[in-house]
């Protein structure tokens, strides 16, 4: 399903495996393997306009011209800490692919995402970027990331993938970055007063690491 350029993924493996993942009974093991495991299905589709090389190979039988990924690096940006659980389940599929790191928190006074820690590969403005982020809420820390990838190291291709997200953070990406795909596996209609996902699945770091 796609609402502008916000793509939700219906296909039945992945609803099936979110079905899963936001079960309160599911365990810190097996929710680990299910990010993991959604990640790689979701990356197929979301890398389907890579750019292509057209190359001569050798099967056993004669010379063809066949295609690969042209040149263009892609980079993965994991927002630290949950996103990282989702960058093995895409290099599994872009095994080349650099990884750069970007660790938000909220401050807790003004409630709004402060950057601690940014490190990013030399060629990350001329890659195709992809942003991880398994929850994707008010979608503060999203636009801050963005702002951070656009502003400081001059990104132009940048797509962010998310598990779950809310519409009220969908709806304030689209007004402040438009540009940006925004893919995911689940679209939510709310927060509540935490600024949690409802119904969401909880905490995705504190399920990921085993942290609660």
């Amino acid at each position: 399903m796609q609402e502008g350029k916000v793509f939700v993924f219906d296909h039945p493996l992945i609803q099936h495996k979110m079905a899963i993942l936001r079960n309160k009974e599911t365990g810190t093991k097996d929710f680990r393997a299910l990010v993991k495991e959604l990640a790689t299905l979701m990356v197929y589709e979301v890398t389907k306009d890579l750019p292509l090389k057209e190359v001569e190979i050798e099967t056993p039988i004669a010379k063809m011209q066949a295609h690969m990924l042209a040149d263009k690096p892609v980079t993965l940006v994991p927002i630290l800490r949950a996103g990282l659980g989702m960058v093995d389940g895409v290099t599994t599929l872009i095994p080349t692919a650099k990884v750069g790191h970007l660790g938000m928190y909220r401050d807790p006074v003004r409630h709004e995402p402060c950057e601690y820690y940014c490190k990013m590969p030399a060629e990350v403005a001329d890659s195709t970027v992809i942003v991880l982020d398994p929850m994707f809420a008010t979608g503060g820390s999203v636009n801050a990331a963005v702002n951070v990838l656009k502003n400081k190291y001059h990104c132009k291709d940048i797509r962010l993938v998310c598990l779950v997200a809310a519409r009220p953070g969908v709806e304030r990406i689209q007004k402040a970055h438009p540009d940006l795909a925004v893919y995911c596996a689940a679209l939510d209609d709310k927060l509540n007063e935490h600024d949690y996902i409802v119904p969401g699945l909880g905490d995705a770091g504190d399920r990921i690491f085993g942290t609660k």
